[in-house]
């Protein structure tokens, strides 16, 4: 069990998952997404996380926030918003077939920028919509379009309009979150602010946590369930 999971027993496992063996060997499959060794293999250090491991990690988060004493999470995939942007609400709009979205406490939005992630958190408890970026970058313009995406998603689903004036739209301050100081730990930094979230908790981690978070990213993709 995760309680019981001692670092040594992580770190035998993580040097498995990195060790030799086919790149398209699936080392976890579950919400209809797998991830292959090769997947795990961009969680080594100083390496960029795919969308396969991010999407998986968001899907823990989601499953495991399902239990009594969490916030209710929806988390999109990170092909939710190029496609948004691209094709706008009719090309996204089966996205969430199944899935209200006003009964979520928290949406979680993954944003890559070509060669950087950063997470928008739409908190429809407190209607903020907050972007996260650990290189301290603005996403103003970000949270204007998944705020139109929701207006439009209310009034299609709801037949509800969203007041603009009720919702506080906002790029969080690099002082105000934790920041990386290398070039290569922008998707496990994004991963966290959603763990953290999740939790209501504040964000207290550092940029030194970063290899133990890898590693642990590792063992919880693996077993399928967070520590």
């Amino acid at each position: 069990s995760p309680a019981h999971c001692s670092f040594q027993a992580l770190e035998r496992e993580v040097h498995a998952a990195f060790g030799r063996g086919e790149p398209d060997e699936i080392l976890s499959s579950a919400f209809k997404l797998k991830v292959t060794r090769e997947d795990i293999g961009t969680l080594r250090e100083h390496r960029w996380l795919n969308d396969e491991v991010i999407n998986f990690y968001m899907r823990l988060i989601a499953e495991r926030n399902k239990k009594e004493g969490f916030a209710a999470v929806h988390a999109f995939s990170t092909f939710f918003y190029p496609k948004l942007i691209s094709g706008g609400y009719t090309a996204v709009r089966r996205w969430t077939r199944g899935v209200d979205l006003f009964q979520q406490d928290l949406i979680f939005v993954p944003i890559h920028l070509r060669v950087h992630w950063a997470l928008v958190v739409i908190d429809v408890r407190r209607k903020t919509i907050k972007y996260y970026d650990s290189m301290g970058q603005k996403g103003d313009r970000i949270c204007q379009t998944l705020f139109q995406y929701l207006r439009e998603e209310s009034h299609e689903k709801r037949n509800l309009e969203l007041a603009s004036a009720e919702w506080t739209l906002r790029s969080m301050e690099s002082h105000e979150i934790p920041q990386q100081s290398n070039g290569s730990d922008c998707g496990v930094f994004m991963c966290k602010y959603a763990e953290y979230i999740s939790r209501d908790r504040a964000t207290t981690f550092t940029q030194k946590h970063m290899p133990y978070f890898r590693k642990r990213m590792v063992w919880e993709i693996i077993h399928q369930q967070l520590l």
